[in-house]
């Protein structure tokens, strides 16, 4: 099982790997529409590559809510403990 750190990382990395950000620009508390300019497009491919990673379908009712890079990780470990 995935622990939060290893999401967080995961996370990071994706954001990093498909967005071009720079690692240091991401922590927990920055905001994805504010901090990191992402849009909703951004958002919708951040959630087809989590749920590659995962294994998982994603309910769209899931990232609703999801206002930061800390929001995310919370919701994909939610999805792996409901496994």
């Amino acid at each position: 099982m995935m622990q939060k750190n290893d999401i967080y990382q995961e996370v990071t990395d994706l954001l990093v790997k498909l967005f071009e950000l720079n690692p240091q620009d991401i922590q927990p508390q920055s905001r994805l529409y504010e901090d990191l300019e992402l849009d909703s497009i951004d958002a919708v491919d951040m959630i087809v590559h989590l749920q590659k990673h995962t294994g998982r379908k994603i309910a769209p009712e899931t990232f609703k809510s999801v206002r930061t890079v800390q929001d995310v990780v919370d919701a994909v470990e939610r999805l792996i403990q409901q496994g």
